[in-house]
């Protein structure tokens, strides 16, 4: 413990303050000197040359040029070295496949406990993660680690090679004095050392420029070189880990932090400078704070020379994150709090979405700046202006429907995917181009419906009644969508009742058997949505643009402040709209009613509050995590440190209060140090949080060695095998996610919030980065199925209900009916988490696991299953389609004819008495009577299925080849048992590699089945598997599958609706991700000294989770905690302090689904986008995409029924007959497959094809196929408009459309007269009797109400159905 305490210090807290140098022990003395020297000389060079020099710039071009020529020199030389000799970590790799045993003997009793610690086993890899000194292998001097390497693989090596290394060992020992450029940060690239090598040259000029400026006196000159010193000196040696480093070992882009950081805080203290003294800012005014103003610069030019001298402390508690993370979260933070975006996924999402909005508020700002300088009058608004308000919404709704991340957008726009994240591109295209064509009409009417409505004055004309109006009206709405309605739909509402209020209709199931359905309190959330989103929020925004926009425009002259102000409001009521109500009600009653004189205008102080409550939920949510976290009550002490910091952490609340300040206002995590009590600020970070796109990689068959799946698969891990579960869950995610948020069955939810699903035996973390209007970018973590114990009692706290506690302090006096106690409604107060939802329904695999040596531990177990693996042989050999191709080859029916003979007898050893059913014990083994015995029944009845059956005798070469194959069969399972003992171990790991499909044929007399591998795949293997399903029938139906037929069927039924495969056939993620109703398996698990076989049974079905909802600022903050205290602090414990179990917090549970190596997730998901268009049950209540395919399907549609409609109306007395074919002679003129004349006769009319839409269309028709073309493009048409109006039509309103036609008459009845005219009254007389109906989507038609049919109804008299008939046709001819 000392000794890593101390290397902490000397390694991370005295490296991050100079910049990288320590004493190294692993290094020479000269070495650690050599470096001290070096350090000494970049801090003593500016200062010597600031003091002894008078200030010119002539002096800080020597420091430049005197720097350059040092850093190049240093640069070639390591860059040179490295090429000739850095081959160590390619040849490493190499040997360490060749000596697989090495890094078992290294790791020891670490390496076994995966599951414990993952990141404790990662520690130990070479080329993932360097061990803890890892520093020392970038360090300046020390040959000792190169000189170690070499000789390792010196046997690899050629004999040229080792002149040339041993003349290098020379040069170094005499020449450059042991110098080992080896431990230089590797700049393996050419642009790297350049790079670097300018940066050292900024670095040196912008600090002196700063010196030449006077800005540092005294003491602080020295600070300041020291602050030049340690940047410069981290570009040759960099603090490995650092504070901020996200990652173990060498991180090359954390090399460049400090001097980039440096620069830009000249660059900016310059600039303020600059702009103080002269004076050229023209300052203004906002709530009695002037901006722009020289003290104002010149008090921020202060503060950024404070941040400067204080570097080597900002970098100790690694309060700037690497340069990439800071552009990503700058250009994010920006993005979302300036032009109301949404949260970004990577820095290239983050630019792309800036240089988004940007273009956008510049297009904008010219027709607002137009608008501003047209002349105004008392009751009206310029044009102008109003075509300003219609391009404002219609641009900031497109942009709220449209995702960050820009490789979406361009995958659709080339037609094939780049570098999609979503497991499912082809949807996620579908999605995006079902988005746009919606876009390409709603925009534009949009733009129209606003500019009209603004252009009408309302918004003048009606104020100041307007105003209040619209502001009541949203916090009405706002109160009862995203407050009250959450509240009555959680488990315990106000944590006072002990049950919903409104409740699902799963809530009271014990077992959830279909999806989940919609209700009624649903429907109101989505409509009330629909009205906040759509018509309040903008009303509002329009309502002030309109009434202050010249204000704003004139007094403060920020015009383009207009365009941002409307884009951020109107964005962000389009994509989350949960929290605006409480801004709009405060910024209402604080500016109106308050404080008026404050008002800066309603667009204004609305815009402001808009970020400052962002800030202030951020703040309310780390204080509810820290008061939650140290509530003396619920103290859990993970370690001895733990006690010892908790009450050391009584008189830092204040500090603490700064720090949650501070934290919100910068976004960044408060974390508890090393899980205690004891909070500090982190770095920022996005919301997306982890900087690497770290996704799990599924080991199976199809990436790895033939070799190591047959000796011993990595990844037949319990862990790797059961992440396609959790991949199969976010897949089901994809689909419904977004749709269940927008009817409210998550609760309420913003940017950044995580949810835990917690359902038998699936754990998994969901953590939103991405809310759009329509669309959700989420990511999900998978915990282990078979957790820690800390793990269990967190498990346990969020499933465990607290409606049965009756406590109140310390008695039971019992609580109200359907409340909760005094303890429980207390205790519900004081956790980071809450349960939103105890029955959230989701399509998913239920999993059962029986362990196989219950189920084969006694022979006759064992006989039955070798008896189905032999049916199941016989099976498949009369069901393959190559069966006469077997019968008929030479080769295998040479190799079989020794079986044909009445004394042939197969004794291997491999068969049993005990086991084999069709052992004879007279002859000492397996006989062809003894089979025929047992099995020709069998063989017999599978070939009277064959369509063409074949001989099937006792001698015939059908039973032979099964005789024959079922003898390989069997054999081939003694061999990969690997033992000819009856024991279990041995048969059932034969049965296991068999499974697989690992048959190995050894025995000469099998070699016959080479001649056609089909034998095996088609035959042999699929018998294994399913004789497995067949074995776990029988426990259900002993007696059920001796009959042949029912054993048949049941085969088949298996063969069609399951899948049998081992689980690391590539086959089996697919079926998993296909849907495949049922699956099985057969699992070899090895963990922990345990050798267990598992049969794994797979069955589709909804499976039912709770929804815990935990507080994303403690996600955060141990998130953080867990990376600085690994990655920095290298605590390696696996049972550490921090992942113990804190129930307040769920802290194991969170910690565990960090990324690896920090955490240990068997699955994390890749950004995952769900759209609300793949949501069927939202789709039912807003309706399809108003795209253009939707609108013309629906004008079609709309013009037939209306034709219909017309043509019933314009006959007196007509059927539906007549409507259906327009009724009149304008429908049979437009209608082209219908152009009948008078003169045709009768004998040439086709016979009827009777549909439901054009029933009596063939009466009229000259040619069948006119007919047929004339029904294919109405039935397109009443396809089409299903479609658009489907979800709104019940299953009863369908069904008149989706009628089947009756087959058509024989040729010789076709074209006859009579026969029409008989089947047609016979069809007429049906129709009346059954009286069928029709309800339309605009109208009812019956036909057994209709008035078409004049006198008597078909069914009165014979001859009236036939005159009835002829009534018809004749009105059809005159119309």
């Amino acid at each position: 413990m000392g000794s890593q305490a101390l290397q902490i210090l000397r390694q991370g807290v005295w490296a991050s303050l100079t910049g990288g140098w320590y004493v190294d022990p692993h290094q020479s003395t000269f070495s650690n000197c050599f470096h001290l020297y070096l350090w000494i000389f970049l801090l003593a060079f500016p200062f010597l040359l600031y003091m002894a020099l008078p200030p010119s710039l002539v002096v800080a071009g020597v420091y430049s040029a005197v720097v350059a020529v040092f850093f190049t020199a240093i640069k070639v030389v390591n860059y040179r070295l490295h090429t000739m000799f850095d081959l160590g970590e390619i040849v490493e790799k190499k040997h360490a496949s060749l000596t697989a045993e090495a890094p078992k003997t290294e790791d020891g009793d670490e390496g076994k406990k995966i599951h414990v610690g993952v990141e404790m086993t990662v520690f130990r890899k070479v080329n993932s993660t360097p061990p803890v000194r890892c520093s020392s292998q970038h360090s300046l001097f020390g040959l000792n680690h190169v000189s170690v390497r070499i000789t390792i693989f010196s046997s690899c090596m050629p004999s040229s090679f080792f002149s040339l290394h041993q003349f290098y060992n020379y040069i170094c020992s005499k020449i450059l004095l042991n110098i080992d450029f080896s431990a230089v940060t590797r700049n393996r690239r050419v642009g790297e050392n350049v790079f670097a090598v300018v940066l050292a040259c900024l670095v040196a000029f912008l600090g002196f420029l700063l010196l030449l400026q006077d800005f540092f006196r005294d003491i602080w000159v020295f600070q300041f070189c020291l602050v030049i010193a340690s940047c410069q000196y981290s570009l040759l040696k960099s603090v490995q880990p650092d504070a901020a480093s996200p990652m173990h070992g060498h991180n090359w882009i954390i090399v460049y932090s400090r001097p980039v950081y440096f620069c830009l805080c000249c660059v900016m203290i310059w600039i303020f400078d600059l702009s103080g003294r002269s004076g050229s800012l023209q300052p203004f005014s906002l709530y009695g704070v002037t901006f722009f103003s020289a003290h104002f610069l010149l008090c921020v030019r202060d503060m950024l020379i404070v941040f400067a001298l204080c570097f080597p402390v900002i970098f100790l508690f690694g309060l700037l994150p690497q340069v990439n993370t800071f552009v990503m979260c700058l250009l994010e933070q920006i993005d979302m709090h300036i032009f109301g975006g949404t949260a970004t996924t990577s820095p290239l999402s983050s630019l792309f979405s800036l240089i988004r909005s940007v273009l956008v508020a510049a297009l904008l700002y010219g027709f607002c700046l137009g608008a501003i300088n047209a002349p105004w009058g008392d009751a009206h608004v310029p044009v102008l202006f109003s075509v300003f308000c219609g391009l404002l919404l219609a641009l900031c709704y497109h942009l709220s429907r449209q995702s960050s991340d820009p490789t979406i957008l361009w995958s659709v726009i080339l037609f094939f995917r780049l570098s999609i994240k979503d497991p499912l591109p082809e949807k996620l295209r579908n999605s995006v181009k079902e988005i746009l064509h919606s876009d390409l009409v709603m925009c534009p009417l949009m733009a129209v419906i606003t500019f009209a409505i603004s252009a009408s004055t309302v918004f003048i004309a009606l104020q100041p009644a307007l105003s209040f109006v619209l502001y009541i009206l949203a916090g009405v709405v706002g109160f009862i969508t995203h407050y009250l309605l959450p509240q009555l739909r959680k488990q315990l509402p106000w944590f006072c009742l002990a049950h919903p209020v409104l409740r699902s209709r799963e809530y009271s199931q014990f077992e959830v058997r279909d999806a989940a359905q919609l209700m009624w309190f649903e429907k109101l959330y989505a409509w009330l949505q629909c009205v906040e989103k759509y018509f309040i929020y903008p009303a509002v925004v329009l309502n002030s643009l309109t009434t202050e926009a010249r204000t704003v425009g004139n007094h403060l002259n920020l015009s383009l402040f207009i365009s941002v102000a409307g884009m951020k409001l109107l964005r962000s009521s389009f994509c989350a709209p949960s929290q605006q109500y409480v801004t709009l009600c405060f910024t209402t009653l604080f500016f109106q009613f308050d404080y008026p004189h404050f008002s800066e205008t309603f667009l204004i102080d609305y815009y402001f509050m808009s970020i400052l409550f962002s800030k202030m939920w951020d703040l309310l949510y780390k204080l509810r995590f820290v008061l939650t976290y140290i509530a003396p009550w619920q103290i859990t002490w993970g370690s001895a440190f733990h006690a010892f910091a908790q009450p050391f952490a009584v008189p830092h609340s204040a500090v603490l209060f700064v720090q949650a300040i501070f934290s919100a206002i910068f976004s960044t995590p408060l974390n508890p140090v090393l899980g205690s009590a004891v909070f500090v600020t982190s770095y920022t970070r996005p919301v997306k949080f982890w900087e690497r796109d770290y996704n799990t990689k599924r080991v199976d068959h199809s990436n790895t060695r033939l070799a190591t799946q047959l000796d011993r698969n990595p990844g037949a891990d319990d862990n790797n095998l059961n992440s396609i579960f959790y991949e199969h869950l976010t897949r089901s995610l994809q689909h419904s996610l977004c749709g269940d948020l927008l009817l409210g069955r998550w609760g309420n939810y913003t940017t950044g919030d995580c949810f835990i699903l917690a359902s038998d035996y699936l754990n998994a973390l969901v953590h939103i980065v991405e809310i759009g209007n329509g669309l959700v970018t989420f990511q999900l973590r998978g915990l282990e199925f078979r957790g820690t114990y800390c793990q269990q009692r967190e498990v346990e706290a969020i499933t465990e209900g607290v409606e049965e506690d009756e406590g109140c302090c310390c008695c039971e006096p019992g609580h109200l009916p359907h409340m909760l106690s005094f303890n429980a409604a207390f205790g519900q107060r004081w956790l980071a988490w809450e349960v939103a939802a105890t029955k959230y329904v989701l399509e998913g695999y239920s999993i059962s696991d029986n362990n196989a040596a219950s189920m084969l531990q006694v022979f006759d177990l064992r006989k039955i299953l070798i008896t189905y693996y032999v049916k199941s042989i016989i099976y498949y050999v009369s069901r393959s389609s190559k069966m006469d191709e077997w019968l008929t080859n030479e080769t295998i029916q040479e190799a079989l004819r020794p079986c044909l003979g009445s004394n042939y007898v197969d004794s291997d050893p491999t068969f049993n008495l005990n086991i084999d059913e069709d052992y004879d014990h007279r002859a000492s083994g397996i006989t062809a009577s003894s089979f025929c015995m047992v099995y020709l029944d069998w063989i017999q009845y599978c070939n009277s299925r064959r369509q063409t059956p074949v001989t099937c005798e006792r001698d015939s070469p059908l039973v032979n080849l099964c005789f024959g194959l079922c003898i390989l069969g069997r054999r081939a399972l003694g061999t990969a048992s690997h033992s000819m003992s009856a024991s279990l171990e041995p048969f059932l790991y034969g049965l296991h590699a068999l499974f697989k499909g690992d048959f190995r044929i050894t025995s000469p007399r099998d070699e016959w089945v080479f001649a056609d591998m089909d034998l095996l795949n088609r035959v042999v293997a699929p018998g294994v598997r399913m004789s497995l399903k067949l074995h776990q029938d029988h426990f259900t139906s002993p007696d059920e599958y001796e009959d042949p037929m029912v054993l048949y069927d049941a085969i088949t039924a298996n063969e069609e609706k399951m899948l049998i495969s081992h689980e690391g056939d590539p086959v089996w993620r697919s079926a998993i991700l296909a849907n495949m109703p049922s699956l099985l398996a057969l699992r070899h698990i090895m963990d922990d000294g345990s050798d267990e076989y598992k049969i794994i049974m797979l069955n589709k079905r909804f499976l039912s989770f709770r929804v815990i909802k935990v507080n994303r600022e403690c996600v955060r903050g141990l998130w953080a905690g867990q990376q600085q205290e690994l990655v920095f602090l290298r605590n390696r414990n696996p049972e550490r302090g921090s992942i113990q179990n804190a129930k307040q917090a769920l802290r194991n549970m969170i910690n565990s689904s960090c990324d690896q190596p920090i955490g240990y997730p068997i699955y994390v998901s890749p950004l995952t986008t769900s759209y609300a268009g793949g949501h069927n049950q939202l789709r039912s209540v807003w309706g399809g995409p108003v795209s253009p395919h939707n609108i013309y399907s629906w004008l079609i549609s709309s013009w037939d029924r209306y034709m219909k409609g017309c043509g019933a109306g314009c006959n007196s007395g007509g059927n539906i007959e007549d409507s259906d074919c327009g009724g009149g002679s304008t429908s049979i003129s437009t209608n082209p497959a219908v152009h009948t004349t008078q003169s045709t006769p009768a004998s040439s009319l086709p016979q009827p094809h009777i549909t439901t839409v054009q029933p009596f269309m063939a009466l009229l028709s000259q040619s069948e196929g006119r007919m047929e073309a004339g029904l294919l493009t109405t039935l397109q048409r009443t396809s089409s408009i299903q479609g658009l109006f489907g979800q709104q039509l019940s299953s009863s309103q369908l069904s008149f459309s989706s009628s089947v036609a009756p087959p058509s008459l024989p040729g010789s009845e076709r074209f006859c007269p009579a026969s029409f005219l008989e089947n047609s009254g016979h069809r007429a007389g049906q129709r009346a009797g059954s009286g069928l109906h029709y309800e339309s989507h605009f109208s009812k038609w019956s036909f057994s109400g209709r008035k078409g049919f004049n006198g008597p109804t078909a069914v009165e008299v014979e001859g009236g159905t036939v005159q009835t008939v002829r009534t018809q046709v004749r009105r059809l001819l005159v119309c």
